[in-house]
């Protein structure tokens, strides 16, 4: 297990590297290729990954080894794919993070969940599809002014879907619990959505019975039809969040004394029906199986003989009780804003001109200290009551910002931490001394102007010094499991040095210093914690990884450019030291002991080479039609306003907006009334050589010769977007561009479609 894991994080990690390198450099947008090498380049490094996929899962030797990293290097193709889909939109300036990318993305990746039946190619899937939909109705830099009934529509067509997969993950004719999962969610935030009487004016009544109903009809399925622990505590998280919604609701609407107090009311309720759930839940009795098929994979060579057989997995019912655990301490946080903000209301309308603070800070006290030294009261009510008098305490302390106010908050937590023994507990009051020491040395150092680095170095040090402690501890005791202190340190460690990398300079290159070694620190923990069989301290490590890669996108030391060598230097460098350190072991041991992916290429290898095939070949169609419109549409100036965001996807870009986008007011009169979104614009050419809007075209009518069709969108506002409001440009020059430029160079065809040619000042 040990050596597994170490081989498949180290694969993970250098590919993940790779493929970030490759979307580094397309984002970089780099100047010093013309298009069509660019657009050969993209599908050549497409079909570099799948054939690296095809050629890994041919190697004899570490055949389990090479059956995994051929599976990623598989998904690595996809992704890269849409990378390349992504760059071809950059090159020819179609819209930022366009749905029709993200639709084609989807679309390749739902070929492979078909053809492997691989779960990663299926959440991949689910995610594209859901942010190609997004996109669709509320793509970048366009807001469409939707109607209510519209909005309505929309939202219900999300929760559709979501129902429609949750139906068939339930029916096992798809076996993915991250979808089933996913999509329960989804269904259920949806539908809290459209219960929204502050967005819904007129249906949000109405939406309130449908949502009612749905969490009514997933209690009854998950407790009477199909028992699912899981399912029930996250339908009772789904009761809460819409009670809190509703109570949010009434707060904007009716807030006074009466509401506040009903406030506590409505805690003691929630409180009291949280009770009685978990009660009845404890009840309740779960078969001990698992709800959905895994698979032990027998050595490549057979597995189209052998039967896939399952192999045991955590019981049911000790995951329903963890997510139980994970429910109810959501509820509780949930009773304890909203109890919170009741008193907290309550004092301030009740005190009037008069200082509240000190007031709340007493309460916060008094309901903390009896608490912490009852240990008979009802687990439920002490937590919620807690956690009311800590975030009365820290609202309270902030507003006086007093040192010695927070000494008895960084003390109670400290005795919480002593006195309290269950682990969800200790984290939260481990999290709570961190906090309030975080607030208190700001308060302390803030008059002699210490930089707030220095009060996360300490920090840093301490949670350092705590976690060697509780390590050396552990193992002079043989302790088997990390204790919550040991955890909760090493998480608030590398928290600190993640938030250390975000600040400027404060001495000679600090900064560089923070995050490089932030990077290097982490990344050999990973390994060595991997190594020692530290799963859960692996588990933080690797998200911390993949969030200091993810947040530091813009943020490095280089440009995208340079980045994107280093990525990749050093992805490659991490494979073949990963190789390495395979090949020193027994594969074929692996195989046997451990799931390992099958070989997708010997299974079916003609699907997959037309899937291949066909990604190739609608890169090289697009390109080819974008480059025809190029040559052959009519050339068309047009005056802009630029602005300068950015895409994730493909880099720095320019928006666009267009004096002839705003009609004028008879035709926004006209448009507003038909209520059409997709509209075709005559331009005409005026004295200037620039083309301006001139009336919206209709069917039939002749065209003059200074005058062009050019397809268009009314977002509803007052504006028609053309497809060519967004000009990408080499990283860190937007703002050139939208200082220097005045006029766009557009190709539109013979059906109305444009293309962005270039920028200029004249």
């Amino acid at each position: 297990m040990l050596r597994l894991g170490t081989v498949r994080t180290g694969f993970i990690l250098g590919i993940s590297m790779i493929l970030a390198a490759i979307i580094y450099f397309f984002a970089a947008n780099w100047n010093g290729m013309d298009r069509i090498s660019r657009t050969v380049l993209a599908g050549a490094l497409v079909v570099l990954l799948y054939g690296a996929s095809y050629g890994v899962s041919r190697i004899r030797t570490m055949r389990g080894h090479h059956l995994f990293l051929s599976a990623v290097l598989l998904l690595g193709g996809c992704i890269a794919f849409g990378a390349s889909v992504a760059l071809l939109g950059q090159i020819y300036n179609s819209h930022a993070d366009s749905y029709g990318l993200f639709l084609i993305w989807a679309i390749a990746a739902l070929l492979f969940s078909l053809i492997t039946r691989y779960y990663p190619f299926y959440v991949l899937t689910y995610i594209l599809g859901h942010i190609a939909l997004w996109q669709y109705f509320y793509p970048t830099n366009l807001s469409p002014n939707y109607s209510e009934g519209t909005m309505l529509l929309i939202g219900a067509f999300f929760a559709l879907i979501n129902l429609v997969m949750l139906v068939l993950t339930e029916k096992k004719l798809l076996i993915s619990a991250p979808i089933r999962l996913l999509s329960f969610l989804i269904c259920h935030i949806s539908l809290l959505w459209m219960s929204n009487s502050l967005v819904f004016e007129h249906y949000g009544f109405l939406m309130n019975i449908v949502s009612i109903a749905a969490i009514a009809a997933a209690f009854y399925y998950y407790m009477r039809i199909h028992l699912d622990k899981i399912y029930l505590t996250l339908s009772a998280l789904a009761a809460s969040a819409f009670a809190v919604l509703k109570f949010i609701e009434l707060l904007i609407n009716f807030a006074s004394i009466a509401f506040f107090f009903y406030g506590l009311v409505f805690v003691v309720l929630l409180l009291t029906g949280n009770i009685m759930f978990f009660r009845r839940l404890s009840k309740l009795d779960v078969p001990h199986e698992s709800d959905h098929h895994s698979y032990t994979v027998v050595e490549a060579d057979q597995v189209e003989t052998h039967p896939i057989q399952p192999h045991s997995k955590p019981s049911h019912r000790h995951r329903g009780s963890l997510t139980a655990i994970i429910v109810s301490a959501a509820i509780t946080g949930l009773s304890a804003v909203i109890g919170s903000a009741s008193i907290l209301g309550l004092v301030m309308m009740l005190t009037d001109s008069a200082d509240p603070f000190y007031i709340v800070y007493a309460i916060g006290i008094v309901l903390v200290l009896p608490m912490l030294i009852l240990p008979r009261i009802e687990v439920t009510v002490r937590y919620t009551l807690l956690a009311v008098g800590f975030i009365l305490g820290i609202i309270a302390a902030a507003f006086i910002g007093s040192f010695v106010a927070d000494i008895p908050l960084v003390l109670l937590s400290a005795a919480g931490l002593a006195l309290l023994k269950q682990p969800v507990t200790r984290y939260v009051m481990y999290g709570l001394l961190n906090l309030h020491g975080y607030i208190c040395l700001y308060h302390l150092f803030d008059s002699q102007n210490w930089p707030i680095t220095n009060v996360l170095l300490v920090l840093l040090a301490i949670n350092v010094l705590v976690y060697i402690r509780m390590q050396r501890q552990a193992t002079v005791h043989g302790e088997p499991r990390p204790s919550p202190m040991q955890i909760a340190s090493f998480f608030f460690s590398l928290l600190y040095m993640l938030s250390l990398t975000f600040f400027d300079d404060r001495f000679a290159y600090s900064y560089a210093l923070f995050n490089v070694a932030n990077f290097v620190i982490v990344t050999l923990l990973l390994f060595w914690l991997i190594r020692k069989h530290r799963e859960m301290e692996a588990l933080i490590s690797a998200v911390f990884w993949f969030i200091f890669v993810g947040f530091k996108y813009y943020d490095l030391l280089w440009s995208l450019l340079h980045k994107s060598i280093t990525l990749a230097l050093l992805g490659i460098l991490l494979l073949a030291v990963t190789y390495w350190y395979a090949r020193r072991f027994d594969a074929k041991t692996a195989v046997q002991t451990h799931t390992v992916t099958p070989s997708y290429w010997k299974l079916r290898p003609l699907l997959l080479v037309i899937t291949v095939v066909l990604q190739l070949g609608f890169i090289s169609y697009q390109a080819a039609a974008s480059e025809h419109a190029l040559r052959s549409g009519t050339p068309v100036k047009l005056e802009i306003a630029p602005v300068d965001p950015r895409s994730m996807l493909q880099g720095d870009y320019v928006t666009l907006s267009y004096t002839n986008s705003r009609p004028s007011s008879l035709v926004e009169t006209d448009l507003r009334n038909s209520n059409a979104h997709k509209v075709k614009v005559v331009l005409k050419l005026d004295a200037n050589g620039v083309y301006q809007f001139s009336r919206l075209y209709s069917q039939g009518e002749s065209i003059e010769p200074n005058e062009v069709i050019m397809n268009g969108r009314w977002d509803g506002w007052g504006t028609v977007q053309y497809g060519i409001e967004t000009y990408f440009v080499p990283e860190g020059t937007g703002m050139d561009v939208q200082r220097e430029a005045r006029y766009a160079y557009v190709r539109v065809s013979s059906t109305g479609n444009a293309i962005l040619e270039r920028l200029s000042d004249q």
